[in-house]
């Protein structure tokens, strides 16, 4: 079955450099960590790989990323589309409020690929490295979708420790399971610190066991039209509350159609170390583990020497 990975971008600045954290050389031959994702993703079998970018960094973006990997994936057989994330794009009957400059937000991000996916897929961030095991899982259970049980989701469960930084605290949302390890809420915790045993979030000790989300969800083609129906939902509801600020997201909408039965999110536990920049400090310690996986055989230097074989 076709797969897609849906990959957001539409966050990448508009002035590309040495500031943009999501396109900082990480990799030995100058690969961004987006290359090491859709790396893992076609490896594990996914065929499609879906952009979300926004219009005025179009010309940038395939500059510095997309035309790279496009040849690339046409050499791999892998299928490449681009998806569009606009202010503009607002519910009918609804306006943009005067004075709002930024789009709406991971659920809007996700809502602009409709049209464009008509097969199971993955979400990712950009900017984050999450391992090769979470693809495989993913992958291996979106394989199983069955149209007439569309609200059958999954979503990558990362161990807490393996996600921490070593250079300030981090906000994760703790996955809350039941016994079959269907996720039944996310707790959202912030200002989590690494401690000399473990983790910590305002004094309070964490598990550093507990496993937590890392906004890699697998998705279904029916949930986009889910999100069509959310988004008029939260113009209704939510924005004219904050209208300036007010964003309609990804993992905040899963978590109403779960506790109102319309979706079970299963939660696939991987045991990777998840990479990201939160900080400057960490760009650093990204690019140090990105060697190392390179000198352990993880991955080639040229990277996707070994899928082209």
């Amino acid at each position: 079955m076709k797969t897609a990975l849906v990959i957001m971008a539409a966050g990448i600045g508009s002035r590309f450099g040495g500031g943009i954290k999501q396109l900082a050389a990480v990799g030995p031959s100058g690969e961004i960590i987006m290359d090491y994702s859709i790396h893992d993703a076609i490896e594990a079998g996914f065929d499609k790989i879906v952009f979300i970018i926004r219009h005025d960094i179009e010309q940038a973006f395939k500059e510095a990323i997309g035309d790279r990997i496009e040849a690339t994936c046409k050499e791999l057989g892998v299928e490449i589309a681009y998806a569009f994330q606009a202010l503009e794009n607002v519910p009918a009957g609804y306006a943009v409020p005067e004075g709002r400059t930024k789009p709406w937000g991971t659920g809007q991000a996700v809502l602009a690929c409709k049209g464009i996916l008509q097969e199971p897929f993955a979400v990712i961030n950009a900017d984050d490295y999450y391992g090769k095991e979470a693809f495989v899982q993913l992958h291996d259970f979106l394989q199983g979708y069955d149209p007439a049980q569309p609200g059958k989701l999954c979503m990558a469960g990362f161990v807490l420790k393996n996600t921490l930084s070593d250079n300030g605290a981090v906000t994760r949302g703790v996955c809350q399971m039941n016994a079959d390890h269907y996720l039944t809420g996310v707790l959202e915790t912030s200002g989590i610190e690494k401690t000399a045993d473990g983790a910590a979030a305002g004094g309070k000790a964490i598990d550093v066991e507990s496993l937590v989300s890392m906004n890699m969800w697998g998705l279904t083609p029916a949930f986009v039209d889910l999100l069509d129906a959310g988004f008029v939902e939260f113009f209704e509801k939510s924005a004219p509350a904050n209208p300036l600020k007010a964003e309609y997201l990804l993992p905040i909408y899963i978590d109403e159609l779960l506790q109102q039965g319309k979706v079970s999110v299963k939660v696939l536990p991987t045991h990777d170390k998840w990479f990201g920049v939160t900080y400057a400090e960490d760009k650093q310690t990204v690019i140090d583990s990105f060697a190392k996986l390179v000198a352990d055989g993880v991955y080639q230097k040229d990277l996707f020497s070994d899928l082209k074989k």
